[in-house]
């Protein structure tokens, strides 16, 4: 089969597949609804063939395989077309699984927080020691340039996405990748959007357990009552990576410094040029896995110290008026909680802004009312907008930022709910002072608020 159409061709993954399906010799052809560089720039530049917006007619009548995204549902013109026709589609996990997976040395980095940090770590280790590794990751790693790469390499490194795979398969999409290597941070709820309740994240995380093979392994956060749950009774080796006594690889001698933190692990003390415990063991992940993969404790020392972190991960994006603006994409209450402490380690004695947009399908919800509240009050002054596309989720399970706000104030932190963000920024500019860091949380643009920030806070 040798042409394949891809439906939702502009995002990172889609794109950077089918690119690579396109290097090995295929016909591809694609569609989106927003078809805008960088991504068409570059899918234009190998000679692909995009067409903007959905419609029946884009699918060529050649067309042999056609790959669905996972933003794709029914009703979509093109999606209606294949099946109608009858036509062979996959998923893109699917189509890594038998183009890129099979027959290579497959590490998949999981769990709730720390997925994009762990495996953009990961692959910098195995890069910076000699390999060229295949990467998807969710972000772009400084030191990679971007967020997807197919080499010639024997090992590939997968941020592992427990979210399902395509309107026609829920299956979780690391089920699909052929793991040698499964790292697991830690679990939580999280996606309300499709999974009820905990139980059934424990269980895909179990059924990934289930497909590690004999001569394979699984480090798994022995500090995670749930993580630690999911891999009892696991037919995988199964390796406890933590702080605690009982864990089988432990995390100890951890040493804040100015410069960065150090730790020790299995007896090897290593250096990240990062802040925050999440971080040490996000970079302990890593290096049991490089380890596993064959290489030194001088070659990931090297490795680690190099590590340039990923966009939107803690990234100061100006400082204006002795106020800093810090870029995060931290959208679960764990994770705010994580980057107050971080940020705090980072710039002690300052005044602590989080301007959090409640903008996943999680955070949108009210299953997190009460922890979200608590997640806020650990900063010094906190920010909340109105649920962006509330509509799409109804009233009664709806987050109320007002009782939010409410329930931050209560806790001793001054709080404000905003209409939008030009509000958001005239109430920084305001009471912002020197010396205070303004932390913008959000998995999305918010609206272009950190240059408007910068832009007000050069008025003052």
């Amino acid at each position: 089969m040798q042409h394949i159409h891809f439906i939702g061709i502009c995002g990172t993954a889609m794109g950077s597949v089918a690119a690579a399906m396109h290097a090995k010799g295929f016909t591809v052809t694609g569609s989106d609804q927003n078809v805008y560089p960088p991504m068409s720039t570059f899918l234009e530049q190998q000679g692909i063939q995009i067409f903007s917006g959905y419609k029946a007619e884009n699918i060529p009548e050649a067309a042999e395989v056609i790959v669905i995204g996972n933003a794709v549902s029914r009703g979509n013109p093109e999606a209606e077309a294949a099946l109608d026709r009858k036509l062979l589609y996959v998923s893109l996990p699917e189509v890594l699984k038998e183009h890129f997976l099979r027959g290579h040395r497959n590490l998949v980095v999981s769990g709730t927080h720390g997925k994009t940090t762990t495996s953009s770590m990961l692959a910098w280790l195995l890069k910076s020691a000699g390999e060229d590794p295949s990467h998807m990751i969710g972000g772009i790693p400084r030191n990679l340039g971007k967020g997807a790469s197919f080499t010639d390499s024997d090992f590939v490194v997968l941020e592992g996405d427990e979210y399902d795979t395509a309107f026609f398969d829920k299956r979780s999409k690391f089920l699909h990748y052929l793991p040698e290597v499964v790292i697991i941070n830690n679990i939580e709820f999280d996606h309300a959007d499709i999974y009820d309740s905990l139980d059934e994240i424990k269980l895909t995380f179990k059924r990934l357990l289930n497909i590690v093979p004999r001569n394979g392994v699984a480090f798994v956060n022995g500090d995670c009552a749930n993580s630690m749950e999911v891999a009892a009774g696991a037919p995988a080796p199964i390796q406890t990576v933590g702080m605690g006594e009982h864990c089988d690889l432990r995390i100890s001698a951890v040493d804040y410094r100015s410069d960065g933190t150090a730790f020790s692990l299995d007896g090897e003390v290593y250096t990240i040029p990062m802040a925050g415990e999440f971080n040490v063991r996000n970079a302990a992940m890593a290096v049991c896995a490089a380890r596993f993969s064959g290489f030194t404790p001088d070659q990931i020392r090297s490795g680690l110290l190099s590590f340039e972190g990923i966009a939107r991960r803690q990234e100061v994006r100006g400082e204006v008026g002795g106020v800093k603006v810090i870029d995060d994409f931290a959208h679960h209450p764990t994770a705010i909680g994580l980057a107050v402490d971080s940020l705090r380690q980072q710039y002690p004695g300052s005044r602590l802004w989080v301007l959090f947009e409640p903008r996943s399908n999680t955070t949108r919800r009210n299953v997190f009312q009460t922890e979200l509240a608590e997640a806020l009050a650990k900063a010094d002054l906190a920010v909340v907008p109105m649920v962006p596309d509330a509509d799409k989720v109804a009233e009664s399970d709806r987050l109320d930022p007002e009782r939010l706000i409410s329930d931050v104030t209560s806790r001793g932190t001054s709080a404000w709910h905003c209409e939008d963000v030009e509000q958001i920024v005239d109430l920084v500019g305001e009471k912002s002072k020197p010396g205070d860091t303004v932390a913008v949380l959000s998995n999305g643009g918010f609206g272009g608020i950190h240059q408007k920030l910068l832009d007000r806070l050069a008025l003052k």
